[in-house]
């Protein structure tokens, strides 16, 4: 099941953004939480809209009414501090000149009651603001139609630079994967929640590396649970994408694996996952 914060990534992630975190504070000073904005640059539209997702913050009686003050703050972002700009040649877009719409989506932990969200809408509306709540019953809804259809087992290491983008490309092609970054809450269970993937994903993608390959510990357990699956089911459920291992490396690590076929990364991330998704649609 994927959680509220995964959402809050997935959306809008087609569009460029700008993300500033900044910590929350009860009246003594103690730092609670860490709260997420970010501003979207939709080239096309010609337009910016912003996001927040609140993490639940018992000590504060209502989050979203304080960081609704930054929104001036963040669209002096593109405008003082961050130049973005977008397109091709001559036909280029800086981001300072597209039109706020006044959208703003708050993704809270802690649903806000009715009454709440009355008072802070009528007072964003008298900005020209238009909000928009999403919550516990936002996620669950989603959660019941949306099923990740693959789990990416990778090494920490490659996180950033290959899983983190192949995640990213996938679910804006409406690919769930099930990945740890989005998947995973304070507090869950790590062992029961990777399992919990394993076995309901239709598909696992491994992310073949060095460092994949040369480590002992969750990548090599995650492979061996797979591969057990695979002869339990009798069927295929691994997808192998290669990234600067040979042949030879990947029969050393498993002689089974090195004879499945594989996406190579080296041909770029939309292309190794539109190879994939040819695939995983079908299942």
């Amino acid at each position: 099941m994927a959680t509220l914060r995964e959402y809050f990534i997935k959306d809008g992630s087609s569009n460029l953004t700008l993300d500033q975190k900044w910590e929350m504070k009860d009246e003594t000073g103690k730092v609670i939480d860490e709260v997420t904005a970010r501003v979207h640059f939709d080239f096309e539209a010609y337009a910016q809209y912003i996001s927040f997702y609140i993490p639940k913050m018992e000590s504060v009686e209502l989050p979203e009414a304080i960081v609704l003050n930054a929104i001036p703050q963040l669209l002096k972002v593109p405008l003082e501090e961050v130049h973005v700009e977008a397109g091709v040649g001559d036909e280029r877009t800086e981001g300072k000149n597209l039109v706020f719409t006044g959208q703003v989506y708050l993704y809270s932990e802690r649903p806000v009651k009715p009454e709440y969200q009355q008072r802070l809408s009528a007072e964003a509306s008298a900005l020209h603001h238009r909000l928009t709540f999403r919550s516990t019953e936002y996620m669950e809804a989603r959660n019941r139609w949306e099923r990740p259809l693959a789990f990416i087992s990778h090494d920490s290491r490659d996180k950033k630079d290959i899983a983190e983008p192949l995640a990213l490309q996938l679910q804006k092609w409406m690919c769930p994967v099930w990945f740890d970054q989005y998947s995973l809450r304070v507090g869950d269970s790590l062992r029961e929640a990777i399992e919990t993937g394993l076995k309901e994903c239709p598909k696992c993608i491994l992310l073949l590396t060095p460092n994949f390959l040369d480590n002992n510990g969750w990548t090599k357990r995650e492979y061996d649970s797979i591969f057990t699956r695979e002869l339990v089911e009798k069927q295929r459920v691994i997808l192998p994408v290669w990234h600067q291992v040979t042949a030879e490396d990947v029969f050393a690590y498993s002689p089974i694996l090195a004879d499945r076929v594989g996406a190579q990364w080296s041909e770029g991330v939309e292309e190794t996952a539109r190879k994939l998704l040819r695939v995983i649609q079908q299942t």
